[in-house]
C-alpha cells in the first residue's frame, strides 16, 4: 500500500484517533508541536510515514475533516481552520498561516485523497526543505493539483533537490511560483537539467532570488532546450550583463515562452542589445518586462532595432529606465518602419517626451489604433490651430453634459483611494470615455493638472469646484 493512503479508524475506534501508529508516527506525536525541525543532509531522515493501519482501510471511510484533524493529532501540528471552512473549493489558500515543516505533513496527508483543490497557495509558511519533501510525495499521489505557490519558504538549495524529484515524475504541475527561496546559481543548473525533459509546467516564477551571472547561463540552456514553459519571471535577480546575454541565446531559439520578466536585473545597454538581437529571431514572445535596468536612449535604440523585425510581440513595459524623448522617438521609429507590429501596449509611464513624438504617435495610430503608448507627459507647449486651451472647456462640457464633477470624474480612477490618478490612467479614461480632445489638447490639459510633472494628477484641487 502506498506511503499516502489515507488514515482510517476501527469501527471499535470511530471517535478516537488511531492507535497503531508507525514508530515514527508515535515519537512525533509523544513530541511537543513546537520543536524545531533540525537541518538535515539527505531525504532518508525525513518521515515519509503518512498513514496509520493498513487494516483501518477495510473498514468505514473517514471525512476529510476527521482526516486532516487526525493527520494534525498525528504530526503535532496546529489544524489550519481556514482550510476545513474551504473543503471542496478548487482553490486553497493557506498563504501567511505559518504551517512549518510539521503543519505541511498534516496538510499532506490530507490532500492526498482531495481531489477538489487544483490551485495550492502556501506562500510564507517557513515550510523548509522538509516541508517541501512532504509536500512533494503527495503530489506524486494527486494528480488533481495543477499549480502550486512555495514563495517565500526558505526553501533553499535542499528545497530545489525535493522539487526537481517531483518534476520528473508528476504530470499534472502547469505552474510553480518559487520566488524568494534564497535560490542560488547552482539551482539554476538543477533546474533546467529538470526542466529540459520537462514539457508539463507552463509557468515558472523564480522571482527575487540570488540568480546571477551563471544562473544565466543556465537559465539560457533551459530555454533553449525547454518546449513546455510559457511563463518566465526572472525579475529582481541579478542577472547583470553576462547572464541577460547567456540568458537571450536561448531565447532566440526557443519556440515557446511567450511571456518574459527580467525587470530589475540591472543588466544596461549590453543586455538591452542581446535582446534585440533575441527579438529579430524570435517569433513567439507576446510579452516582454525589462523595467528597471538602467537602459539608456542607446540601449534603447539597438533593442528596438531587433523590434523593428518583430511581428509577436504586443506588450513591452520599459518604465522606471533612464529614456529621454529620444529614446521614446526611436520606439515609435521602429514602430513605424514595420507594418507587421503586433504591439498593443507599451508603457514608458517614467519618460517626458515631446511634442514631435505625439505627433508621431498621431500617425501610427492611423494604422495601430488599439495601441496603447503610456509616457509621463509632454515637456514643453503644444500649438496647433485648435486652442489647447479651449480643452479645459470640452473637458467642463462632457462633465456637465452628465451632471458630473471634476471630483467624480477622477475618483472613479482612483481605486486606492490616495486622490491621485497617473497621467497615463486619466489618458486612457479620456479617450475611452470619446471626450473630443485632440491628442494636443489632451497632453495640454494633463499638463495643466500636473503641473510638477510627477506623473500623477493629485485631483484633491478640484474638491472645492461646483459640479
Amino acid at each position: 500500500m502506498s506511503d499516502y493512503e489515507e488514515a482510517q479508524p476501527s469501527e471499535e475506534e470511530e471517535t478516537t484517533a488511531p492507535s497503531d501508529l508507525s514508530p515514527e508516527a508515535t515519537e512525533q506525536e509523544d513530541s511537543p508541536a513546537s520543536t524545531q525541525v533540525e537541518e538535515i543532509d539527505s531525504d532518508a531522515d525525513w518521515d515519509t510515514d503518512l498513514e496509520a493501519d493498513d487494516t483501518d482501510q477495510r473498514t468505514r471511510r473517514v471525512t476529510p475533516t476527521e482526516l486532516y484533524l487526525q493527520a494534525c493529532q498525528l504530526c503535532g501540528a496546529v489544524p489550519a481552520s481556514f482550510y476545513l471552512r474551504r473543503l471542496g473549493n478548487s482553490t486553497l489558500n493557506l498563504n501567511h498561516h505559518g504551517l512549518g515543516p510539521l503543519g505541511a505533513k498534516a496538510l499532506a496527508i490530507a490532500l492526498v485523497s482531495d481531489l477538489d483543490v487544483i490551485h495550492l497557495e502556501l506562500e510564507d509558511n517557513f515550510l523548509q526543505a522538509e516541508g517541501t519533501h512532504y509536500l512533494m510525495e503527495m503530489l506524486n499521489e494527486n494528480f488533481t493539483i495543477q499549480s502550486v505557490n512555495l514563495s517565500n519558504n526558505h526553501l533553499q538549495s535542499k528545497g530545489v533537490k525535493c522539487i526537481t524529484k517531483l518534476l520528473a515524475e508528476n504530470v499534472s504541475i502547469k505552474s510553480l511560483k518559487m520566488s524568494g527561496n534564497g535560490f542560488v546559481d547552482e539551482d539554476a543548473r538543477t533546474f533546467a537539467e529538470a526542466f529540459a525533459n520537462n514539457y508539463r509546467v507552463k509557468e515558472l516564477v523564480l522571482s527575487h532570488n540570488q540568480l546571477c551571472e551563471k544562473g544565466g547561463h543556465y537559465l539560457g540552456q533551459m530555454l533553449g532546450n525547454n518546449e513546455g514553459i510559457e511563463t518566465l519571471d526572472l525579475s529582481w535577480n541579478h542577472l547583470r550583463m553576462s547572464g541577460a546575454v547567456a540568458l537571450c541565446a536561448g531565447l532566440k531559439v526557443n519556440v515557446t515562452l511567450k511571456q518574459l520578466d527580467l525587470s530589475y536585473n540591472g543588466f544596461g545597454n549590453v543586455g538591452a542589445q542581446a535582446l534585440g538581437e533575441a527579438l529579430h529571431h524570435n517569433n513567439t514572445l507576446v510579452l516582454l518586462d525589462v523595467s528597471s535596468n538602467r537602459i539608456s536612449d542607446e540601449g534603447t535604440r539597438v533593442l528596438f532595432q531587433g523590434l523593428a523585425a518583430n511581428d509577436s510581440l504586443r506588450v513591452l513595459r520599459m518604465a522606471s529606465n533612464p529614456i529621454t524623448k529620444v529614446g521614446a522617438l526611436a520606439l515609435l521609429t521602429s514602430m513605424k518602419n514595420n507594418p507587421k507590429s503586433a504591439l498593443e501596449e507599451v508603457n514608458i509611464s517614467t519618460v517626458l517626451v515631446n511634442e514631435q513624438f505625439v505627433e508621431l504617435l498621431d500617425t501610427i495610430l492611423q494604422d495601430h489604433s488599439t495601441l496603447v503608448v503610456q509616457y509621463q507627459g509632454v515637456s514643453g507647449s503644444i500649438t496647433r490651430n485648435k486652442k489647447p486651451s479651449d480643452a479645459l472647456k470640452i473637458f467642463q462640457g462632457y462633465l456637465d453634459e452628465r451632471k458630473e464633477s471634476c471630483m467624480d470624474f477622477f475618483q472613479t480612477l482612483d481605486n486606492e483611494g490616495t486622490m491621485q490618478v497617473s497621467n497615463s490612467d486619466f489618458r486612457k479614461a479620456a479617450q475611452q470615455a470619446g471626450i473630443l480632445l485632440d491628442k494636443h489638447q489632451l497632453e495640454w490639459l494633463i499638463q495643466n493638472f500636473d503641473m510638477e510633472c510627477t506623473g500623477k494628477i493629485n485631483y484633491s484641487q478640484f474638491a472645492e469646484q461646483p459640479s
